[in-house]
């Protein structure tokens, strides 16, 4: 599993959001790469993040287990469904950057 980024932990955790919660990565629909988050696309990518449809499946990439999950899914877990490691409530703010919400 490769989530691309800026100085990317282990679990995804990007040089723009660390906390302990900030473990998902989200498919940019241009490129279909996994991304820890839409300042390290603008940084390293050479197109606009493409936003996925809330319909598409393995839109979401848990960093901490490698589970792959649909928005409908992500949007209304406190949890990853997979490893049951704690999203981070907050980045319920940039769904329009990532989904077309």
């Amino acid at each position: 599993m490769e989530i691309r980024g800026v100085d990317v932990d282990e679990q995804g955790r990007c040089a723009h959001y660390r906390s302990g919660r900030d473990v998902v990565a989200n498919r940019c629909a241009t490129c279909g790469e996994y991304w820890a988050c839409h300042a390290c696309h603008a940084e390293l990518a050479d197109h606009p993040f493409g936003r996925m449809a809330v319909t598409a499946e393995a839109a979401v990439l848990c960093g901490a287990c490698g589970h792959r999950i649909g928005y409908p899914t992500y949007s209304t877990a406190p949890a990853c469904p997979g490893c049951r490691h704690p999203f981070n409530p907050g980045c319920a703010l940039h769904a329009p950057l990532y989904f077309e919400v």
